[in-house]
């Protein structure tokens, strides 16, 4: 079939698997091009592997340092009528490119969340791998079903306390407007920290060390945003920073109880980027196209494959990692330091209807966004005939 983006909203409901596969290409290329990176992992969990900063994560570990990955994810097949996700035809990408290296790749796909999920990884670590050393947590998922009482939370974007009013970006009918958003109550609060918490995170590694499938002085970390003072109202200090700040308390937790093992656990914060999770944050896609025409101007732009090889080299295997006062990796510092957030605070105050294109990087915003799906990618004929069917 002659497959072209069909996009609804904040998401793209098709996928293309040769745009996909180039896409991969592209990241393995870039990791390669980066020469020897020191000492590293050999044996690696991704949770969440599928897309993003987690598969940027798998191909560092894999094509960085030929450690032998086992990903999580839980994507839809294609069929001979429909697509497969973009998640789908990145882990096809990736064990055909894992194959062709000789690096042990294998993936899991279901609901991370379950007992019978993590019964399956483990049984799978104690097969084909021993035991692993580096953990990645990195889902992102709208909802999360508690395995122990059964009971399904879904997350709310919600500011904390009062209304908030802001701009933002509508991609659908290309407009800037302001958006009030009100605010969340207890109960979506509590249960937006059930979905996007570190509960679940924290349950990995308890049933991961019960099983004795962590290596001593395993390590394992769990991805973030934090941002500055133009998305803290919607970020921060809203339902999904009340989220993030219990991946703190889940690093601290899981520090605390496998203590004997020296477990290293720690939060990660990384750089607004384009993800199919952060465009459906309100805000974002305004904030993403301004922070990517300043940072694209000063020369410090980078994508998930760049931070995560730079999270990898400086901080998770560095000798000196940067953290923060709560115990965090800190990669998200060209973003978020006092002159380049004056820049985009100027631009935001300055950006209207009329001027957008103009002031933002939309063009750079739009192009990511349709690349995490695989498409707008110069390489890929998508004029061509192609199969959607792909294995794993």
């Amino acid at each position: 079939m002659i497959i072209k983006p069909k996009v609804r909203g904040f998401i793209c409901t098709n996928a293309h698997p040769k745009g996909c596969a180039a896409s991969v290409a592209q990241q393995i290329e870039y990791v390669r091009q980066q020469g020897d990176l020191g000492a590293g992992p050999k044996n690696v969990l991704v949770i969440g592997s599928s897309t993003g900063y987690g598969l940027a994560s798998r191909i560092t570990a894999a094509f960085g340092y030929g450690a032998k990955t086992l990903g999580v994810c839980f994507e839809k097949a294609p069929t001979e009528r429909k697509t497969g996700t973009a998640g789908w035809y990145n882990t096809a990408a990736f064990h055909q490119f894992a194959e062709q290296e000789g690096v042990f790749a294998q993936t899991i796909n279901g609901d991370a969340f379950s007992h019978e999920l993590k019964d399956d990884v483990i049984a799978k670590i104690k097969q084909e791998m021993g035991k692993v050393d580096l953990v990645i947590y990195s889902l992102a998922s709208p909802r999360r079903t508690d395995p122990n009482s059964g009971i399904t939370y879904k997350s709310t974007l919600k500011p904390v306390g009062q209304a908030y009013t802001t701009k933002t970006y509508d991609t659908d009918k290309d407009q800037v407007h302001e958006v009030t958003l009100e605010p969340a109550n207890d109960e979506e609060i509590a249960d937006t920290i059930k979905v996007m918490g570190g509960e679940d995170w924290e349950m990995w590694l308890d049933a991961l060390a019960a099983a004795d499938v962590l290596e001593q002085g395993c390590k394992t970390t769990a991805y973030t945003y934090i941002g500055k003072e133009l998305t803290w109202p919607i970020y921060g200090q809203a339902t999904i920073g009340k989220a993030k700040e219990d991946l703190d308390r889940a690093a601290s937790a899981i520090n605390g109880k496998h203590a004997e093992l020296l477990v290293d656990a720690h939060v990660s914060s990384l750089k607004a980027l384009v993800t199919q999770a952060s465009s459906a944050i309100p805000v974002m896609p305004l904030y993403i196209s301004l922070i990517y025409k300043v940072m694209k101007e000063e020369g410090t732009h980078e994508g998930c494959i760049e931070q995560i090889k730079g999270l990898f080299t400086q901080c998770l295997y560095g000798e000196t990692p940067t953290l923060d006062e709560a115990n965090r990796f800190r990669m998200d510092g060209k973003e978020t330091n006092a002159a380049t957030q004056a820049k985009i605070k100027a631009l935001w105050d300055e950006v209207t209807q009329e001027n957008f294109h103009e002031l933002s990087d939309y063009a750079g915003y739009h192009h990511e966004f349709l690349k995490l799906f695989g498409f707008d990618i110069d390489s890929v004929d998508y004029e061509e005939d192609v199969d959607p069917q792909a294995a794993w």
